[in-house]
């Protein structure tokens, strides 16, 4: 039987606040471990680059290594969940890529590929990756006037890298000018499309930036239509349909939050973090039977999670409510 009295909600709305700052304390902590290589363009490994690790869900918690005299690099004690990897070294084009990290299971290797900066390009480019580096930083500091205009400074020096029109959006989101975020997202749509190679990820994540923009002008069907779309652009793609649920449930939108969470299981079913964001979603709404689920398929999936005994006091809680 479900109880919903006031005095419970009170209780589990605590208990959301208890869950929250438990898992900002633990977050990227644990044992996982990551590995892997980094070549040139002619399969050649570089030496001497620069690994940054960060955990998604907190920029702040890093790790930091550099690949050894065969392009080897490894880090270990890293906590469940996604994490953003990011190699670079002078002379060179940055590249970037993002990696699950579990505990007990071998997580890929991870290869990236370096672009080299040619001739006179060499020194102009340092400067226009340390322009994106700057806006980066200032953009996670929430320094969203410093970003922006870090970012038009590097597309004046690089008017042909239209996809920066697409951080650029991020930015005018954030300082909510949605009006001047979507014409930039557009201007990213625009241009794909004489594009040679199909970029999906480039196509969905300005599709997506659109659709956040309607939602928070609290123009839902038009969130929702640029939201599906898309997931159409780039289907198969469970972290931005996880994504767009912590958009959602950001905005207090519960049901289209579900929604979307339910996609990223349905795309990826062994990946626990959709499963345990619904436990929460579902305690926000006063689905206890919803949550407990949903919980109970977290544990089961990565039972050794950081998150793992906050789920399980919140779980206990739960049970002792239905008896």
């Amino acid at each position: 039987m479900k109880i919903q009295t006031s005095k419970t909600l009170l209780v589990l709305s605590l208990i959301s606040l208890f869950v929250t700052s438990s898992l900002w304390a633990q977050a990227g902590r644990g044992e996982g471990r990551i590995r892997g290589t980094i070549v040139d363009e002619n399969q050649k490994r570089i030496p001497d680059v620069k690994i940054i690790c960060e955990f998604k869900e907190n920029p702040e918690v890093k790790r930091e290594t550099f690949t050894n005299d065969k392009g080897r690099w490894a880090i270990l004690g890293l906590g469940t969940g996604m994490w953003k990897i990011t190699a670079s070294k002078e002379g060179y084009i940055p590249a970037v890529t993002e990696i699950f990290v579990r505990q007990l299971q071998r997580n890929p290797k991870i290869e990236l590929t370096l672009k080299e900066i040619q001739g006179d390009e060499l020194a102009s480019g340092a400067v226009s990756s340390n322009l994106l580096q700057q806006a980066n930083a200032e953009f996670k500091e929430k320094n969203f006037d410093e970003a922006l205009s870090l970012l038009q400074q590097f597309l004046e020096e690089n008017p042909e890298a239209y996809q920066i029109h697409a951080s650029i959006g991020d930015c005018y989101r954030e300082m909510e000018q949605f009006d001047l975020a979507i014409e930039n997202y557009q201007k990213v749509l625009d241009q794909t499309k004489n594009e040679k190679e199909d970029n999906k990820e480039l196509i969905s994540n300005a599709l997506a930036g659109i659709g956040e923009c309607y939602l928070r002008m609290d123009d839902l069907e038009k969130a929702q239509s640029y939201f599906e779309q898309s997931l159409e652009a780039y289907p198969g793609n469970e972290v931005l349909a996880y994504n767009v649920g912590e958009i959602y449930f950001s905005q207090n939108k519960i049901d289209q939050a579900i929604k979307y969470f339910n996609i990223a299981t349905e795309i990826k079913p062994e990946w626990p973090p959709p499963y345990l964001k619904l436990g929460y979603v579902y305690l926000n709404k006063g689905d206890f039977e919803g949550a407990e689920v949903s919980f109970r398929q977290f544990l089961e999936l990565d039972p050794n999670s950081p998150e793992a005994p906050t789920v399980k006091n919140v779980l206990e809680f739960l049970e002792k409510k239905r008896d």
